[in-house]
């Protein structure tokens, strides 16, 4: 009783602005295991360091970290990108839009109005937008005049972001979007229709992207396999992880090519001989391998033998 009180009085501390949002307690209530820094509206700042190293993971790495921690509804499929080969990185920003209701999206225009919003709903997330966000959407899957943002938005997005869209519906001008250098979007479909009948109700609070639960601040890694919604806590020993195999498969594959091991003894538990090798070979080509440096001598620390 004691944890449900708890939640009713997280849920009633709750306020209207703009749309539904979560507050900055809310927040901080649903995303425990996160201790680093926030943003001022309560959603874990992951940093920008790793944000840059993650656009180097494999979506395989992170969803084998996330699945080894319990979490085993993380990733999302079925996406028509706009590009295939320009990843998604980012901290979450997200937003929910539902079939639009006159009574609830007329009071949620209202309370925006009063608040100094101009434009149309799908418009207002993009004025909270900051850099390294990614602006990720449940548009209940609505293509058919679903689409939430066309060039001019996208523009204005990759302006405040640097980085792109990931929306549960569709989205049109896909000709102008691709012309915006750096931008990606994962969408359901393109369609060339306007947006209409469609309200929004949300905007940083927990979301649902098809099989995935998303929270504000979680980091976003689409690329062209799919779209892995990182917990915050999480993505620091997802890049570290994915660096360790990237370099111990370089190593593997340089000693295979140099005749020094068999494939056998490579692709099994490695012996203390090819262990210690590895340290060596990690020590020797410090300033030319593709991890940070500083990771590498954190790495050889753990390894002393």
């Amino acid at each position: 009783m004691k944890l449900l009180h708890a939640i009713l009085f997280i849920i009633a501390a709750g306020h209207l602005t703009l749309a539904q949002t979560a507050s900055k307690e809310q927040l901080i209530f649903l995303t425990p295991e996160w201790t680093g820094e926030r943003f001022e509206d309560g959603r874990p700042k992951v940093a920008d360091d790793i944000l840059r190293r993650m656009k180097s993971v494999a979506i395989e790495e992170a969803w084998g970290v996330l699945r080894n921690e319990g979490y085993h509804n993380q990733f999302e499929g079925g996406w028509q990108p706009l590009h295939d080969d320009v990843p998604v990185v980012g901290r979450a920003l997200t937003v929910q839009y539902m079939p639009n209701r006159p009574d609830v999206s007329e009071q949620i225009k209202k309370k925006g109005t009063e608040e100094g919003q101009i434009g149309n709903t799908n418009s207002w997330p993009i004025d909270m937008l900051q850099l390294g966000d990614v602006y990720v959407a449940d548009g209940f899957g609505k293509i058919v005049d679903g689409t939430l943002i066309g060039d001019n938005l996208g523009n204005a997005i990759y302006a405040k972001s640097k980085t792109g869209v990931v929306f549960n519906a569709s989205s049109r001008d896909q000709e102008g979007l691709s012309k915006i250098e750096g931008f990606n979007a994962f969408v359901r479909e393109w369609h060339p229709s306007f947006l209409t009948e469609v309200m929004l109700l949300s905007i940083n609070s927990p979301i649902r992207i098809g099989a995935a639960t998303v929270l504000p601040g979680d980091i976003v890694l689409g690329k062209k396999e799919g779209v892995m919604f990182i917990p915050a806590h999480l993505a620091e020993k997802v890049v570290v992880t994915s660096e360790v195999v990237r370099l111990r498969d370089l190593f593997g594959i340089t000693r295979l090519k140099e005749g020094k091991y068999t494939p056998g003894q490579i692709d099994n538990k490695w012996t203390a001989e090819i262990e210690r090798d590895f340290s060596k070979w990690l020590n020797d080509h410090i300033d030319e391998l593709p991890v940070p440096k500083a990771q590498i001598q954190e790495l050889l620390k753990k390894r002393m033998w």
